[in-house]
């Protein structure tokens, strides 16, 4: 069966991993059945509505490459796709309730629904509004909201992860199903949307579950057969306890981009919150997600969203690029001392950072000082406090005579990095010392840091030049405190 899946996020602010993994999932039903993806806005509560969050949604599911074949932007044969358009839609289908028995206008005031649901607790009673239904309800008009008449009953029904699930009458109720303003509620409009878009499959997030045998008898009453339902669990917070949330990390996905993530990196990392193929694999290429997806291996409990793990993620696809992806990725992020740098210069830097770089953001930190003189205030004190351990044991002298070696001995090497690894590990048996302290020494003097690529390639790729020239300074520094 050929799928038609759909994401219908509400414009209330930017999309977080929650959101941008159910449209995933979605996407994937989609194309490895050669199915369609729809994106559609549920922009019906207005009170909530943030400005500019449409734009927000296309440009995330852009930036991810989650192409979408009919919706927003894009038009198709069942459009328009964005609730507010579709008004005259849900008032018909909420006229064939009312015709047929199942809907009614709830004239109760705000007041007068907080008095039932006191009567209730004095009862000691759970709330049912259907319990104070009023016994000869007004015509609408459109100025009350609609309200559905359901017919109390228990369900059971399969969900394609959660499995086999049941509900007692206790769980369906009336709800308002058009409000006041005219606006359809979500409950309502999104049923009426899937039918007459033929959707296949209904992905959601597992806040939802609790309203399903509502929404099953609302289907009996519209005569529609359900879609597959698909009940997604939480993404977790970082500590397994709680559902994620922006106080716990939930950052907006386009941050990731500016942060320097791989949009190839997040999708990998959000496929796998909750879903695996059964195998030992940690990374998935897009192409392999949509061999291998089955909404019948998503688990059924919270996934930990898990930072340190999306960080390994990301690197692990960055040190992948290739040479010309590499350089693409990190145009954006070279540090303001890079403006001038020639493309080969910063070419021969990328690869020398290309394993330890984890997100480009860090890029500037990571390669400042190929660009500029490290500031001796830093040498220096990196020298009097040092953070290793082995080069606290060494005194002021003992570093200023291991500088002089290394300028000596570099004064004669041709630069290339195999010459440069093979004088100095020449030199540690010379100076009977340990590359924890011969290296941290050369490191400091040549990039202000205890942080750098590995050694012999930030020398060579410094130059002889620059490399003889800051060791001078260096020592000077080391001999002045």
């Amino acid at each position: 069966m050929k799928a038609r899946t759909r994401f219908a996020p509400s414009p209330t602010g930017y999309l977080h991993v929650g959101g941008i993994r159910t449209a995933l999932f979605a996407w994937l039903v989609a194309r490895q059945t050669s199915g369609q993806f729809i994106l559609r806005l549920e922009d019906t509560d207005k009170t909530r509505e943030v400005k500019g969050s449409q734009k927000h949604i296309e440009e995330s599911l852009k930036w991810l490459g989650l192409d979408w074949d009919e919706g927003i932007g894009v038009g198709g044969p069942y459009g328009p796709y964005k609730q507010s358009e579709r008004l005259k839609t849900y008032q018909e289908w909420g006229q064939k309730l009312i015709e047929t028995g199942r809907a009614y206008a709830d004239p109760y005031s705000r007041e007068e629904v907080e008095a039932f649901r006191e009567a209730a607790k004095l009862k000691k009673q759970p709330f049912l509004f259907r319990n104070f239904r009023p016994e000869k309800p007004p015509q609408w008009d459109g100025t009350q909201p609609l309200r559905f008449k359901s017919e109390p009953k228990a369900y059971k029904w399969d969900d394609a992860v959660m499995g086999k699930m049941s509900a007692g009458e206790e769980a369906v109720d009336d709800f308002i199903i058009i409000k006041s303003d005219g606006y359809p509620t979500y409950n309502f409009a999104h049923i009426i949307d899937d039918y007459l878009m033929e959707c296949t499959h209904v992905m959601r997030s597992q806040e939802f579950i609790a309203s399903i045998p509502k929404y099953l008898n609302l289907y009996e009453a519209l005569k529609i057969k359900p879609p597959i339902l698909a009940t997604l669990p939480y993404v977790m917070a970082p500590d397994g306890k709680k559902k994620l949330s922006k106080r716990d990390g939930a950052k907006d996905v386009l941050d990731y981009a500016r942060e320097g993530y791989l949009p190839e990196a997040l999708v990998s990392f959000m496929a796998t919150l909750g879903w695996n193929d059964g195998t030992e694999q940690e990374v998935f290429t897009k192409e392999e997600l949509i061999k291998k997806f089955s909404l019948d291996k998503v688990q059924k409990s919270g996934a930990r969203f898990d930072e340190q793990r999306l960080i390994w993620v990301n690197g692990h696809f960055i040190r992948n690029l290739s040479k010309k992806q590499l350089e693409e990725a990190a145009a954006g992020f070279w540090p303001k001392e890079a403006k001038d740098a020639n493309e080969k210069h910063k070419s021969a830097i990328l690869a020398l950072v290309q394993e330890r770089l984890k997100y480009f953001a860090e890029l500037p930190e990571l390669t400042r000082f190929f660009f500029t003189e490290p500031l001796q205030k830093d040498v220096a004190e990196l020298y009097k406090s040092p953070v290793d351990k082995q080069l606290k044991k060494i005194d002021a002298d003992t570093i200023s005579s291991l500088i002089e070696a290394l300028a000596s001995e570099l004064e004669q090497s041709d630069f290339s990095e195999a010459d440069i690894a093979g004088r100095l590990n020449s030199l540690l048996e010379k100076l009977a010392t340990k590359p924890g302290i011969l290296f941290a020494v050369a490191r400091i003097a040549v990039t202000g840091s205890t942080n750098s690529p590995q050694i012999f390639g930030t020398l060579a790729v410094l130059g002889k030049v620059t490399v003889l020239e800051r060791l001078q300074k260096a020592l000077e520094t080391s001999r002045s405190y």
